[in-house]
Formats: C-alpha cells, sequence, structure tokens
C-alpha cells in the first residue's frame, strides 16, 4: 500500500496502516505529535502501536529540536544479522546444546560478563575508536558516571524483553544468526535522565503531553544529550558486534568439520536520531521502532518468536523519511498477554523452535504480534524483500 494521510495540527500525518486498526490511544499520540511546533514530518509505519508519549513505528522529523522519549529509552536499539556458509543439513537434530552454548557465552536478562569482553581476541574485528569511544565516557552526565564498570561489562549482552538471539533458516534452507538489543542499562539511565532534565523547561510547560518534551538547538541542553545520544547509539552498536562475534566463536567450535565461514553483518538502529536532508532543510529525523530504508540500504524487520523475520533493501522512499518499520509491533500489551495466554498455548506456537516455554515470557507469543507477512504487504513501496527467515532457535532473557 501507499501511505494514507490524516489531519495533523502542524503537518499531515502519513500512515503505512490503516487508520481505524490502529488503537485509540496511539492514535492520540500521533495527534500529539504532530502539534509540536518544530515539527515537519510524520510518517507512521505499519507496526505502529502505543508507546511513552510518541507511538513506536514512528518517524519524527523535527527542525532544531528533538524529543528524547520519542527516541525511546533503550537508545540504539536495533538488529545485526550474517548468513553462514552452513545448511539446514549441517544441523543436528537436537539444537538444545547450540542454545545452551550460546547461553553461556552471552549473558541475558540483567545479566553481564564476568569481565568486560575484549574486542581485539576476535579476528576481524575492527576496533578502531574503541579506546576513543570508552574515552568519551567521561564527557557524558554526571548522573551515570558511576555506572561505567557496569556498562562495560554489560557490552556484549543481549537483556530482556523483546531482546532476542536466533538461528534461522533462509527459503534456501541457509543458516543464518539474528539478533536484537540495544544500549542496555547505561542507554536506560542517559534516556531516564534526559527525559526528566527536558521535562523541566520552561518552553515545554504548555505541552499536550509533558512526555514530549523537546531540547532546542544552541542551548546547552541539546549539547548535552546530543552528546550522550550519539555516545549510546554509538554503544548499541558495539554491544550487538560482540555479540556477534561471540556467536561467531560459538558456531565455529560447535560445527567445527564445516569450516563455517560467515557474509557480511547486516546492522540497523531502530531507535534512534539521525541528522538528514529533506527539501533543503537539515533535520533531526528520529525512528522510534523504525530502521533507515534508504535506496540500497539493508535492514532487518523481525517477527516473534514463532513466525519468523525478513532481510530488506530499501526503496529510499523520501514520503516516508526514507523508513521502513522495525518489526511486527506489538498488538496487545505485554499484560494483556499474560492475561489471554498460557505456556500451553506458547509451546503450540512455538513449535519446532528450541527456546524457552515457559511462563516468564509469555508475553513475547508470536499472538501478542501483528502479523509480520501483513506488515510487510503494507510497505511494498518502502522496501524489497531480499530473504525471508524461519527461526530454529531463540535465546531470550
Amino acid at each position: 500500500m501507499s501511505y494514507v494521510e490524516v489531519p495533523g495540527a502542524q503537518v499531515p500525518i502519513r500512515m503505512w496502516a490503516d487508520p481505524t486498526t490502529v488503537e485509540g490511544g496511539a492514535m492520540q499520540q500521533l495527534r500529539n505529535v504532530a502539534t509540536l511546533p518544530w515539527i515537519k514530518g510524520l510518517a507512521v509505519m505499519p507496526d505502529v502501536h502505543y508507546g511513552k508519549g510518541a507511538t513506536v513505528g514512528s518517524v519524527i522529523a523535527m527542525h532544531g529540536a528533538v524529543c528524547p522519549a520519542a527516541v525511546g529509552v533503550d537508545i540504539g536499539c536495533g538488529m545485526s544479522a550474517v548468513k553462514t556458509s552452513l545448511t539446514a543439513n549441517d544441523l543436528p537434530g537436537d539444537l538444545s546444546r547450540l542454545r545452551s552454548k550460546i547461553e553461556e557465552a552471552i549473558p541475558v536478562g540483567r545479566g553481564m560478563h564476568d569481565a568486560p569482553v575484549d574486542p581485539t581476541r576476535f579476528h576481524g574485528f575492527a576496533t578502531g575508536g574503541w579506546d576513543d569511544f570508552w574515552g568519551r565516557f567521561g564527557g557524558i552526565a554526571d548522573a551515570v558516571k558511576f555506572r561505567r564498570e557496569r556498562a562495560m561489562k554489560q557490552m556484549g549482552t543481549l537483556g530482556a524483553g523483546n531482546h532476542f538471539w536466533e538461528f534461522c533458516l533462509d527459503s534456501n534452507n541457509s543458516v543464518w544468526i539474528m539478533l536484537h538489543s540495544g544500549s542496555r542499562n547505561i542507554g536506560k539511565e542517559l534516556a531516564d535522565f534526559h527525559i526528566g532534565e527536558a521535562q523541566k523547561l520552561p518552553h515545554n510547560q504548555g505541552l499536550v503531553d509533558r512526555d514530549l518534551a523537546v531540547f532546542i538547538a544552541e542551548t546547552p541542553q541539546m549539547a548535552a544529550y546530543r552528546n550522550d545520544l550519539f555516545w549510546a547509539q554509538e554503544y548499541a552498536k558495539y554491544n550487538r558486534a560482540i555479540m556477534m562475534a561471540l556467536s561467531q566463536e560459538v558456531v565455529r567450535r560447535e560445527f567445527k568439520k564445516a569450516k563455517v565461514t560467515f557474509g557480511e553483518v547486516i546492522s540497523c538502529h531502530h531507535n534512534y536520531v539521525a541528522e538528514e536532508r529533506y527539501d533543503g532543510m537539515d533535520l533531526l529525523v528520529t525512528r522510534k521502532g523504525a530502521i533507515r530504508a534508504g535506496s540500497g540500504d539493508y535492514g532487518i524487520i523481525p517477527g516473534s518468536m514463532g513466525t519468523g523475520s525478513y532481510i530488506v533493501k530499501g526503496l529510499g522512499n523520501a514520503a516516508s523519511f526514507n523508513s521502513a518499520s522495525h518489526g511486527a509491533g506489538r498488538k496487545m500489551s505485554r499484560n494483556a498477554a499474560k492475561r489471554k495466554f498460557t505456556t500451553r498455548d506458547l509451546e503450540e506456537q512455538t513449535r519446532g523452535v528450541e527456546c524457552r516455554k515457559d511462563s516468564g515470557v509469555v508475553d513475547e507469543i508470536p499472538g501478542a504480534y501483528k502479523p509480520i507477512e501483513k506488515v510487510i504487504d503494507q510497505q511494498r513501496d518502502l522496501v524489497e524483500v531480499v530473504a525471508k527467515l524461519k527461526q530454529v532457535v531463540c535465546v531470550k532473557g
């Protein structure tokens, strides 16, 4: 489908979703965002759903301002994937050992490594900028500086919630590694701090929603936020890179006879801010639950832990600010999913996938998400499908 345009106070709301199927709370959030004086465009992805301040699945383009709550608390959250030389024929009938080995190598939930991972141990890992990156830690908000050791030990860890690690098969039975994570606790604490700071500023007192508080260009608060934001986005990128390197170590060990090789890693943020230019204007484009889909850009759009995912290539649609959805998107809240579904439902909906099937992950059941095939179909003018993946192992925190 192409987009549907819904009137908004400052800008029209371009929706790659049927407005009649979007819950009322999310539609109100979109209308609220469209009232911001600094906004220059708002694009809504087919996985749109209610979030904090701004919906998940929205692209907000502003001139001279940025809204920290619209970025979200998991700054730089995103996906990485790589095709391996393995095929389905190389896999054992029981994949529980592989899952266990990944869980040993990559801490999940609130876990962390016993000591910071040294990236120089990985062959071919690009460590350029690593020392500079950690050197800049001293320049981030004082409120989180006491978290340095924890941040270093959580580098290369998965987290919880909808974060995951997967072993997948494509339609040609090639094996892929795919993972989803962000800036861990340090990103959350930075986001929480700056959201609080923005809400205190005088220019934000009359907003329709205090969670839409913004920082304005050429102010010390904006400079401080941009510094911390871009550092946290870099943390998230390194975090996924180290997890991918750890994953490849495990896979090489577990499949020694196959002498596994790996293709080029695809990586994309889907909670972040980028400086981009549209219609002759420099804008700050916030993608909250959306990926960049510029012409030729590779991206990853996951479904849920029992359905599958897509590797895509962007078509460069300027109407969406060169963006596409970040996943299937939830169709019900975590609490609603826990009330509706049981562990038996989870077992049924994840049949054939080596994964947790206990009450702790019922809120991540496929039935709590929108159908990924429909979400992909609604954005055929934003991306083209390169590969469809189906998971056979799923690790969750």
